[in-house]
């Protein structure tokens, strides 16, 4: 057995502030993916893949039993392909911020829940409501509090808009410009971040006045600016914006910048080469970087490892 491939994802805006009512937007990446797979002789990866699969079962089995669920799964198949050699195949890099767990939470979806809403119904904003609101169940198995909106982006493999907690909506993003210089990239911190323990301090962050006014009056304010100037292709105030979101994640998300890269980050703000900022709940994984010529951010970033996710 060989399920279908569901692809990782990137936030590109959102991160944190979604918690708390921004905006966000969150894209597919093709580059990396994962589908669920059968072998009765498995080891290494697969193998740790599949226990997983048992404990997270187990959990489904607890969700579908719950008279408020809005999802039950067919447990008693999915417990015998876990025991046949179920696992999630995947390519997707886990702890980097690009919707590992997002992907297999997808799939399981996909196959084992009974009245599932399919991707080829006409979805309406209640639907893919319900739908976020149970891949945050599901996700939550993994790393505590989730917004479901990774596994959202991943089942239905289209850029999706988040204008709040209760408006969410299929997003047209500007076409890419093979010829362009403009890019947004990956960068490679080389270093696993989880998301629960960053979650934690942002949520105890966010008991102090001052920083809870920071993130009302100006992260909140820039991440609405720059999902609204990506949308629009105005790259001109995109950049603006992007500097603005850039210097305030410096000042007050430190601990989700690894420390090796700070003076990389204030690097890219003074020479405006490139602009960082956090891709996920951060800690390590991937670093997102926005910058009007690509050839001039690779100069300035020298040997680390790039991606680029999209050009203009």
């Amino acid at each position: 057995m060989k399920g279908p491939l569901f692809y990782s994802k990137i936030l590109l805006f959102g991160e944190y502030g979604i918690i708390k009512d921004s905006k966000g937007l969150s894209i597919p990446y093709n580059f990396y993916n994962g589908a669920l797979k059968v072998d009765d002789n498995l080891d290494g990866k697969a193998k740790k893949s599949n226990q997983e699969l048992l404990k997270f079962a187990s959990y489904l089995e607890e969700v579908s039993n719950d008279s408020e669920s809005e999802v039950t799964f067919d447990i008693d198949k999915l417990k015998s392909d876990v025991k046949a050699g179920l696992y999630f195949d995947s390519s997707i890099p886990q702890g980097y911020g690009v919707g590992s767990s997002g992907a297999l939470v997808a799939a399981i979806y996909d196959k084992y829940a009974l009245n599932r809403i399919t991707v080829l119904e006409n979805l309406g904003r209640e639907k893919l409501l319900k739908l976020k609101r149970i891949f945050s169940k599901m996700e939550s198995f993994f790393h505590g509090k989730s917004s479901g909106l990774d596994p959202l982006n991943s089942y239905l493999s289209l850029p999706i808009l988040i204008k709040s907690h209760e408006d969410l909506e299929p997003a047209g993003i500007p076409s890419q410009t093979a010829s362009g210089k403009g890019a947004v990239f990956l960068l490679d911190s080389g270093i696993v971040g989880e998301t629960a323990p960053m979650v934690s301090i942002f949520m105890e962050n966010m008991k102090q006045e001052g920083f809870k006014n920071m993130i009302k009056d100006k992260f909140v304010k820039h991440t609405d600016a720059c999902v609204d100037d990506f949308l629009k292709g105005d790259f001109k105030s995109l950049f603006t914006n992007v500097k603005n979101l850039s210097n305030v994640v410096l000042d007050n998300f430190k601990p989700m910048i690894p420390q090796k890269f700070h003076e990389l980050w204030k690097k890219g703000i003074d020479t405006n080469a490139y602009y960082l900022k956090l891709c996920g709940s951060g800690g390590g994984g991937y670093i997102l970087g926005f910058t009007e010529d690509f050839e001039k951010a690779q100069k300035a970033l020298g040997d680390h490892k790039l991606e680029v996710v999209y050009t203009f």
